[in-house]
């Protein structure tokens, strides 16, 4: 049994509304200038993270699943592939407005197995920064009518947001991060997306960028739905944790750890992210050191595990 956290390499991505903040706020040597995300937790074969400890050094998460799934307890899923991803995203711009499919949409029109149900924990936020969450459309032929005219202020619902903030966005949902946020995203392995609107933007081509509206009035939610997670807190030890959402695709917790704590792993695996500080995971006596921008999973069979140090985390599974 691999009794070690895995350790993963992010993958990092070039964004039009990108900036330096990855490097900034986390220190990696990012390639990019305009260095949008950083896939910190990915079998996505658009990006699939490379581990860097243990027997399974130089494999990607996506090899570890295919090959190694009793590390997951994948014979006990139904899931065919790695089913969640875990980004960074750092707007230096708006985003652009747009939707994702659910799980049905995509395997019947993208071929693809999942659709794309996200959530975002906001780990830093300029003062007045806002993003889009939802839309005023009351029928989809007001929908459709908002959209050929271009209503965007009154068409878009717009949210502020400040570090700290959980955002639940169900697939369906209008959205966009705007300028000058940070967030963590924890979402369904998927990479589809229906562009709606991108302020008339132009890449470094001169071309502006495709819009998907055929598709975005196909899934999007009308009326908009809000969605209130309940959110609860326990502690152990020295470790606080509030569990920010808990829904048929994945729940995330935020930890808080001051001192030490003994933990019990109960799940299939855990994915988990340094968002601050630092400290320790021993397993089996065994000393790992973790600091902010590490991301690393608990495989299945881990058992009994410490943590310690003074850090916060964000920690989902499915």
């Amino acid at each position: 049994m691999y009794k070690e956290p895995i350790f993963l390499e992010p993958v990092f991505q070039e964004r039009i509304w990108g900036g330096q903040k990855l490097h900034t706020e986390f220190g990696y040597t990012i390639p990019y200038e305009k260095t949008g995300e950083a896939w910190v937790i990915s079998a996505h074969p658009h990006g699939p993270s490379v581990i860097k400890n243990g027997l399974l050094t130089g494999k990607t998460l996506a090899d570890a699943w295919q090959e190694h799934g009793e590390l997951f307890n994948k014979s006990a899923s139904n899931n065919e592939e790695y089913p969640l991803l875990v980004k960074i995203l750092d707007a230096n711009t708006d985003l652009s407005v747009q939707v994702h499919p659910d799980d049905t949409f995509a395997r019947e029109v993208e071929g693809v197995p999942y659709g794309k149900t996200e959530c975002w924990y906001v780990l830093s936020a300029e003062e007045g920064a806002e993003l889009v969450l939802g839309h005023h459309a009351k029928s989809r032929e007001e929908l459709e009518r908002m959209l050929s005219n271009q209503e965007w202020e009154t068409f878009l619902r717009r949210k502020n947001v400040k570090a700290g903030d959980f955002v639940y966005v169900p697939s369906g949902t209008i959205h966009a991060i705007g300028k000058g946020i940070v967030i963590l995203e924890t979402q369904q392995s998927s990479d589809i997306t229906y562009r709606v609107y991108d302020y008339d933007r132009t890449d470094s081509s001169g071309q502006k960028r495709e819009l998907h509206l055929d598709r975005s009035i196909e899934v999007t939610t009308v009326p908009h739905q809000d969605v209130k997670t309940e959110q609860d807190e326990s502690k152990v030890g020295g470790l606080t944790t509030k569990t920010l959402t808990k829904s048929d695709y994945f729940t995330v917790y935020h930890w808080q750890l001051n001192g030490e704590a003994a933990m019990i792993l109960d799940q299939d695996f855990l994915q988990v992210s340094v968002t601050e500080g630092k400290g320790t995971i021993t397993i089996d006596e065994k000393v790992f050191s973790m600091e902010k921008g590490s991301h690393f999973i608990l495989p299945h069979g881990v058992g009994e595990y410490k943590l310690s140090g003074e850090a916060e985390f964000i920690v989902s599974h499915v």
